[in-house]
């Protein structure tokens, strides 16, 4: 995860993946924005709006995708 402008990344484990978005583990939501880039390799950066949270969760849907239902 990189937001910040770019300077502040924090790993996380991709749990749920789908077309529109994604559930990750994180050591801790605190001090997550709202909004960021997902970065998996060499492939370009996903933006992403976190939907929903939990203590060492984050359901996030991407930017552009269309809405779950």
């Amino acid at each position: 995860m990189v937001f910040d402008g770019g300077r502040s990344r924090m790993r996380c484990i991709i749990r749920n993946l789908s077309d529109s978005g994604a559930k990750l583990e994180v050591a801790s939501v605190a001090n997550i924005p709202r909004t960021f880039d997902l970065v998996v390799g060499k492939v370009r950066p996903q933006p992403c709006i976190v939907v929903w949270r939990a203590v060492k969760e984050l359901g996030v849907q991407f930017v552009g995708a269309p809405a779950s239902r």
